[in-house]
């Protein structure tokens, strides 16, 4: 090993191993904490696809017809454990998730819409700036649906769903992480 360089000023040094962070993933996936539901409220007004049945007939006419213009809900989870993989200045991790759809009638009642599995790669990059220890995540490999099992699932156009996906993950899911990226200081 080299040897460790002569520090002018106080140091944090910092090293991970895959298997300390393969611990930690599969510590959140047992526990249950990668999972995250998303209301229908939960959109903002001003965002051009609301979720509603109505804004979703583009991608499936049958749920529209089935359940004009309801509310939805969308049940984000990790499908199982993530993979990560520790480099030098960066680490890549591989998400295997999927987004089940409900449909909420009006006495509260959720009916299943249509499941999707999803796969992406990331890479997050640790760096730090003004005493403070933050990262940027970014997609790496592609983030593909596939429409899953289980749910009374109406035919659903998978290659419009990739799209919206890939395009709401540019938009919002990567700048979410890197916002929510180790706020705390150092």
């Amino acid at each position: 090993p080299a040897a460790l360089p002569v520090a002018q000023e106080p140091m944090l040094l910092l090293a991970i191993t895959d298997f300390v962070a393969n611990s930690a993933t599969f510590t959140y996936f047992a526990a249950g904490a990668l999972r995250k539901n998303i209301s229908s409220d939960m959109i903002p007004k001003r965002f051009p696809l609301q979720l509603r049945t109505k804004s979703m007939g583009l991608y499936s006419p049958q749920l529209q017809e089935l359940y004009p213009d309801q509310p939805m809900e969308l049940q984000l989870s990790a499908r199982r454990q993530p993979l990560l993989s520790c480099h030098h200045d960066d680490l890549h991790g591989i998400l295997f998730g999927s987004a089940e759809a409900f449909v909420v009638l009006p006495n509260a009642t959720r009916v299943p819409a249509f499941l999707l599995n999803i796969d992406a790669s990331v890479t997050g990059k640790p760096a730090i700036t003004r005493n403070r220890l933050r990262g940027t995540v970014r997609l790496t490999g592609p983030a593909c649906p596939s429409q899953g099992s289980g749910a009374a699932c109406p035919v659903l156009q998978v290659k419009r769903l990739e799209n919206l996906l890939k395009f709401g993950l540019w938009l919002f899911g990567v700048p979410w992480a890197n916002s929510e990226c180790c706020p705390h200081p150092v």
